[in-house]
C-alpha cells in the first residue's frame, strides 16, 4: 500500500506511540511511503526548528528518525494541484505528494488535512486509522 506521512507524524515518532508504530509499519515493508523533495525540506526546517526548543531538548531526539526516514523513503517529483486547497501552501505539498505516487492514503495529525477527508480520491486518516488498517496485513 502507497502511504505519504506528514511531518507531524514523522517526527511525532521520536516519542514513540502510534506515529513510531506507523513507522514501524514501513520498517516491515507494510506500506510503501513516498515523499516529495519539498516534503523532506519540511520535515527538516520543522525539526530544526524544534532543536533549539528547551521542551524538544529535555526529551527524545527526532533526528535519527528522520534521517533513517529520509534515506528509506521513495522520493518523487509532486504533481501539479492547480489551486490552493487549503489554507497554507505547505498541507497542498503533502496531497500533491499523494497524487504523484498514486497513494491511497496520507497519514497526518493535522486538521486542515483531515477536514478534507478524499481529495482527489486520497483519503487523509489519522495514524491510529493507519494502524486499524494495516493491522490486517500484518
Amino acid at each position: 500500500m502507497k502511504v505519504v506521512f506528514d511531518t507531524n507524524v514523522v517526527i511525532s515518532a521520536a516519542w514513540r506511540g502510534e506515529a513510531f508504530v506507523c513507522l514501524v509499519r514501513m520498517a516491515r515493508r507494510l506500506v510503501t511511503p513516498y515523499a516529495s523533495q519539498s516534503v523532506l525540506a519540511e520535515f527538516d526546517a520543522t525539526a530544526k526548528r524544534l532543536d533549539g526548543r528547551k521542551s524538544f531538548k529535555d526529551t527524545k531526539n527526532p533526528w535519527p528518525i528522520f534521517h533513517w526516514y529520509a534515506d528509506t523513503v521513495t522520493i518523487i517529483e509532486p504533481a501539479a494541484l492547480g489551486k490552493q486547497r487549503i489554507r497554507g501552501l505547505k498541507e497542498d505539498m503533502f496531497i500533491a505528494c499523494a497524487l504523484a505516487a498514486d497513494a491511497r492514503l496520507l497519514v497526518t495529525y493535522d486538521r486542515d488535512l483531515l477536514d478534507l477527508e478524499k481529495p482527489f480520491g486520497v483519503q487523509i486518516i489519522k495514524p491510529a486509522d493507519f494502524l486499524r488498517r494495516t493491522r490486517m496485513n500484518e
